[in-house]
């Protein structure tokens, strides 16, 4: 007997410039009832047009393509489709790299190394609003910020003590609302103090007010 309701399943589009790499990754995602894979393609102009022709929930983006790369993407992705999410999948594990992918707005950041039941879970997780970041890299990057961020501990003491408690959330990979649900607060509430948190941090995104709040706490 069917559920009186069932969730469609997430909407994934591939951009990738290996054909045996998307054979592989449709293969593994394609067993997945959660999941469908709505199309492929194998560089930054085709992945450009496919985003904006399909919307997809999910772009699982490789960063080197043939006439580009996935930062050109992701940024032209998102500038036609914003409610899109990025999941970059790649095999350079690099932090200069990663730091010019999330700049470019990519939500996570995972390697070709990952298995296929962690990829699954990043896929849903970066649809709900969370931030990934392969384990791999994490500390890498957090050496990146602790090089380049201005003068952290002094920033983060100019947050009020709730918003503070709400990067803090935030930093954790939970969503507006689970942060809200967590504060006994309402969702808008969240959203007004992430606005403060970003003016005061001078950010513009999510991902990296969270790396800033990582990089003080890792120095302790």
């Amino acid at each position: 007997m069917k559920p009186a309701t069932q969730k469609a399943p997430l909407r994934v589009l591939l951009v990738d410039d290996s054909e045996v790499v998307r054979m592989g990754l449709r293969a593994l995602l394609g067993a997945e009832q959660s999941l469908t894979i709505i199309a492929e393609a194998h560089d930054v102009a085709s992945g450009v047009e496919a985003a904006t022709r399909h919307q997809p929930d999910v772009v699982l983006l490789d960063i080197r393509l043939p006439d580009g790369t996935g930062f050109d993407a992701c940024r032209r992705i998102l500038q036609r489709s914003p409610a899109t999410r990025v999941l970059v999948l790649t095999s350079v594990a690099d932090e200069d790299v990663v730091d010019d992918a999330i700049r470019a707005g990519a939500h996570g950041y995972l390697l070709k190394e990952v298995n296929g039941r962690a990829l699954v879970q990043a896929i849903h997780d970066v649809a709900i609003g969370k931030s990934i970041l392969d384990p791999a890299i994490t500390a890498r990057v957090l050496a990146l910020m602790r090089s380049t961020a201005p003068a952290t501990k002094n920033t983060l003491a100019m947050l009020s003590p709730q918003e503070h408690h709400v990067l803090a959330l935030i930093a954790e990979g939970l969503t507006n609302k689970e942060a809200a649900q967590k504060m006994a607060l309402t969702e808008k509430t969240v959203k007004n103090y992430l606005s403060n948190i970003f003016d005061k941090l001078h950010v513009t995104r999510r991902e990296e007010a969270a790396a800033l709040f990582a990089r003080r706490h890792d120095g302790h």
